[in-house]
C-alpha cells in the first residue's frame, strides 16, 4: 500500500469514528430533551386577594407650612440700657407681663420736675379764678393760666409714656424664643430682643390645584400629619381661601386652623395636608403590594384556572391555577390599598405579594397562612 492510500485510509476511520460518536451523542442530547419535556415545573405558592368594591371619602392631598395665628418679635420703641430681663428663653408669658425694662433714669428726674410744674400750675389756676370771681383779674389771664396748666399735664404725660415705652410688655399670651438681648447692652429702636408666637390654634397654608377650587370652601374639613410627630394626625376646618388664582402655577392659596392644645405644633413646621370634601367615591381597591411597576405600564397576577384537557381514554386532568399578567390603571393610594381605575373587576383574585417572582402563565397553589395584614390605617410605630 502506497503512502497515499494509507492516509485517505486513516482519514476515513477517523471521519468513521467521529460520525459513530456524533450519532451517539445526538441519541443521548435526543432523550434528554424528551424527558425534559416530560418533567413540569411544581406550582408556586403565592398569596392571594379578591379584588373588593369600597367606599372611599375623597381626599386632595397637598403639602403646607404651619404659621403663627399671632407672632411679633419684641423690639423697642425707642433706644437704651438694659437694666431688668424679667423672662427666659422658651418661657410661657401672659399678655401685659413685663419682659424688659431700659434705663429710665433721665425720665425718671423729668418726671419730677414735670409733675411739680403741674402743682405750680394748679396753684396759679386756682388763685386765677379767685381773682377773677372777685373781678380783680381779667377772664384772658385766667384762660392763660388754665392752658399753662393743661400743657404741664400734657407734659408729665408725655414723659410717661416715653418710660412705659422702655418698658417692654408681652402683647398677648403665647411662647418666648431665645433672648437675643443681655443686662447691660445698649439698644437701638427695633433691636429685635425676643420672638414671641401664640401655639394655639395654628394656621396650616397650602396651595391647590385650581381645578378643586369648587370643594375648597370655609367650614370644610382638613387632616394634617407630620413626620416629626408619626402617627399623629390633627384636623381643622378651612378658615379662608385667596380670592384669586395664582396666574403662573394655576394654584389657589388656602389657609385652615387647627387646634394645638398641646402645643406640639410649631410654626414652621412642613406638613401633608389631607382636604376632606363631603364627597365619597365607588373605588376598586387591591393591597398596593400587588402592583408590579414598569416603564411600559402597571400590571398585576390574576390567578384564573386551567381549562380542562382531555387525557387519552377520555379521561380529563383535575383543573389548575396559572396566573395571567393583566396590565391596569391604578389611582388613589391610601394606607396598604390602592384603587384600579381600569383593568380589573370586582371579584378577580389576584396575588399580593412577591409579584416580582412570577410569570405569565405560571402554575400556582394560594396558601394565605403567612399573608400579611393590610389595613388602611396601618400602624408605623416601631415596637
Amino acid at each position: 500500500m502506497t503512502k497515499a492510500k494509507r492516509i485517505i485510509a486513516i482519514f476515513l476511520g477517523l471521519v468513521l469514528i467521529v460520525g459513530i460518536i456524533g450519532g451517539i451523542k445526538a441519541l443521548q442530547i435526543r432523550k434528554m430533551i424528551s424527558a425534559g419535556k416530560q418533567v413540569r415545573q411544581p406550582p408556586a405558592v403565592v398569596t392571594a386577594t379578591r379584588v373588593q368594591r369600597d367606599i372611599w371619602q375623597l381626599e386632595l392631598p397637598a403639602v403646607g407650612s404651619l404659621a403663627a395665628v399671632q407672632g411679633v418679635t419684641l423690639a423697642p420703641d425707642l433706644g437704651g440700657k438694659v437694666v431688668e430681663i424679667d423672662f427666659s428663653s422658651g418661657q410661657s408669658v401672659h399678655r401685659g407681663d413685663l419682659l424688659l425694662r431700659l434705663d429710665t433714669s433721665t425720665e425718671q428726674a423729668r418726671l419730677k420736675a414735670a409733675e411739680t410744674a403741674v402743682t405750680l400750675a394748679g396753684i396759679n389756676r386756682r388763685r386765677a379764678k379767685e381773682l377773677v370771681h372777685r373781678k380783680s383779674m381779667s377772664k384772658a389771664e385766667l384762660d392763660a393760666a388754665d392752658a399753662a396748666y393743661r400743657e404741664a399735664v400734657a407734659k408729665v404725660d408725655e414723659i410717661r409714656a416715653i418710660i412705659d415705652k422702655k418698658n417692654i410688655k408681652a402683647p398677648f399670651s403665647g411662647r418666648l424664643g431665645i433672648r437675643r438681648v443681655n443686662l447691660g447692652q445698649v439698644l437701638a429702636q427695633g433691636d429685635p430682643v425676643v420672638v414671641l408666637q401664640k401655639l394655639d390654634p395654628v394656621y396650616v397654608d397650602f396651595s391647590m390645584p385650581q381645578q378643586d377650587v369648587s370643594r375648597l370652601t370655609p367650614g370644610v374639613v382638613v387632616q394634617v400629619t407630620t413626620n416629626a410627630l408619626p402617627g399623629k394626625v390633627f384636623k381643622g376646618k378651612i378658615t379662608a381661601v385667596n380670592p384669586g388664582v395664582d396666574p403662573k402655577t394655576r394654584n389657589i392659596k388656602v389657609r385652615a386652623t387647627l387646634a394645638n392644645p398641646e402645643k406640639t405644633l410649631r410654626p414652621g413646621m412642613f406638613v401633608q395636608v389631607a382636604v376632606l370634601p363631603a364627597e365619597k367615591k365607588d373605588v376598586l381597591v387591591i393591597p398596593a403590594t400587588a402592583i408590579l411597576y414598569a416603564p411600559y405600564g402597571d400590571s398585576v397576577y390574576v390567578v384564573e384556572k386551567q381549562a380542562m384537557a382531555e387525557k387519552k381514554g377520555g379521561k380529563r386532568k383535575k383543573s389548575s391555577l396559572v396566573l395571567r399578567q393583566q396590565v391596569v390603571r391604578t389611582g388613589i393610594k391610601r394606607g396598604d390599598f390602592i384603587t384600579i381605575t381600569s383593568g380589573l373587576s370586582e371579584g378577580q383574585t389576584v396575588v399580593t405579594t412577591g409579584v416580582f417572582k412570577y410569570r405569565n402563565g405560571q402554575s400556582v397553589i394560594i396558601d394565605n397562612s403567612l399573608a400579611p395584614e393590610f389595613s388602611l390605617h396601618p400602624d408605623v410605630t416601631n415596637e
